[in-house]
């Protein structure tokens, strides 16, 4: 391994000692600030590191790794969005019964197995870092084992990703079989030494896709989705929704670029249907929920759909589209699940609309931030998420994407109504005591900072998002 190759994979060296560290630490004695301490600081040291390190240019470790900026920044896009989980997760598990410290284990463990699904080129890689981050999941899902629902929950999660990676396996053999090579550049250079894709390569890169859309919770493969977010801690939820898709989607984006699979006029009409089912019934699902983790859910499927209509338009803007979409779905995202962990007491999370009445009145800045989140999900101008609807909007009229971009209008039309029912809601009177009003609000500084950074990043990306989208170009290049 030469000099380089050892600098590229420090970050994932740092992870891994963080869960060394920690899970040593827990051995001689367990301290819940102490835990929470080494796992901020970790996340931290990565992400100061990347930015140091960034690499703009590739650099390949073979035969499982490329560093390029695409990674890098899609890499430091997740440990900032751990690290802002990891600080709304102190609070929230402080006040619960149950031990917490092996909670930032599997963090970190699934922090890596997602860090190392945006560098993979191979599929074993791939599998690994899926793996590593599908395993860490059941755990963090079903961590509150008192609370109700939630070995369901972690239960129903498990057959999912079962089955994603049943097919995702399957796929790959079938791909591997014909193409004679795991490698993203291999299986290119077999596809393209040939006018049409034979009908093993195409069954098995549309048993990836179904592997694919399984992590991602896209329509058709969305059952449980619902359940799992409803059952799992907030912060978890906030995780799943943001650093595990995101992943996903990266890696997609990745391996569909490097073996053109644009040019299949099949595959991307899956995509599609795909892309507008999500949008409707995403959409439509979350309009008749009254429970705020469901409707965050089926909203986050419509979501993913929206993002596939920047995927589906291919090119660099599109890339980049998809890319600046991420950064404002994660912040936002992020924030609203944090608001929910706040709002939570010991028993149960804050997940049903009546827990939000008479917010605006009892609490007016967490009801502003919470108000912030829900309009920039819903593409509200002056929010990121305004702005990234904008672009994917941008790439998808420039390849001629009309269909997807009429069906993603009209879809942010229909979430429009059940964002705008939540924020009603916490301007309706209510005079009964809060539970969560009986917790100590001290240890609620460090997520109220978090919170409020997060509101501040909505904005500024809403009012200028110049900065982070040249900051996209200078690294996301993949052709």
């Amino acid at each position: 391994m030469s000099k380089t190759d050892l600098l590229s994979v420090i970050p994932i060296f740092i992870l891994t000692s963080a869960a060394i560290l920690i899970l040593f630490s827990i051995a001689v004695k367990r301290n819940h600030k102490v835990i929470y301490l080494i796992t901020t600081v970790s996340l931290a040291a990565d992400f100061i590191y990347i930015a140091l390190f960034s690499a703009k240019t590739k650099w390949i470790i073979e035969p499982l790794f490329i560093i390029d900026g695409f990674g890098t920044f899609n890499t430091g896009l997740i440990l900032l969005s751990a690290l802002a989980v990891s600080m709304i997760s102190y609070a929230y598990f402080e006040q619960r019964e149950e031990r917490k410290e092996e909670y930032y284990i599997l963090l970190i463990l699934a922090t890596l197995g997602a860090v190392v699904l945006v560098i993979s080129k191979h599929f074993i890689s791939l599998f690994l870092g899926l793996e590593i981050l599908s395993v860490s999941l059941y755990a963090m899902i079903t961590y509150l084992r008192k609370r109700e629902r939630s070995d369901e929950a972690g239960i129903k999660y498990l057959i999912l990703a079962a089955f994603s990676s049943a097919f995702l396996l399957f796929g790959m053999a079938l791909v591997y079989a014909s193409a004679g090579s795991m490698e993203f550049s291999g299986i290119a250079k077999h596809l393209a030494s040939s006018s049409s894709m034979s009908p093993v390569v195409f069954a098995g890169l549309g048993l990836m896709t179904v592997g694919i859309g399984f992590k991602l919770g896209v329509v058709p493969f969305h059952m449980w989705t619902a359940d799992v977010y409803e059952g799992a801690p907030a912060p978890v939820t906030a995780y799943i929704a943001t650093v595990s898709k995101g992943g996903m989607m990266a890696l997609l984006v990745r391996f569909f670029v490097v073996i053109d699979g644009y040019r299949y006029t099949a595959l991307m009409m899956a995509f599609a249907v795909i892309a507008i089912a999500s949008m409707f019934i995403g959409n439509f699902l979350a309009l008749r929920q009254n429970n705020v983790k469901r409707i965050l859910a089926y909203s986050s499927i419509s979501h993913v759909g929206y993002i596939l209509v920047a995927f589906l338009a291919g090119g660099t803007l599109g890339v980049q589209a998809v890319t600046f979409y991420l950064v404002a779905y994660f912040i936002t995202t992020i924030g609203a699940f944090g608001i929910l962990a706040t709002l939570s007491d010991r028993d149960r999370d804050a997940e049903m609309r009546e827990d939000y009445k008479g917010l605006f009145w009892a609490r007016p800045w967490t009801a502003a931030i919470f108000t912030a989140m829900l309009l920039s999900l819903a593409g509200i101008p002056l929010t990121a998420g305004f702005i990234g609807k904008f672009y994917i909007v941008a790439a998808g009229v420039g390849n001629g994407q009309w269909l997807l971009v009429l069906m993603l209008a009209v879809n942010s039309a229909i979430g429009l109504y059940y964002y705008i029912k939540i924020i009603a809601t916490m301007f309706e009177p209510y005079e009964k005591e809060r539970p969560s009003d009986q917790l100590y609000p001290s240890i609620y500084i460090v997520s109220g900072v978090t919170m409020a950074v997060l509101t501040l990043l909505l904005v500024w990306i809403g009012t200028n998002p110049s900065g982070i989208m040249d900051l996209i170009q200078a690294f996301v290049r993949l052709n």
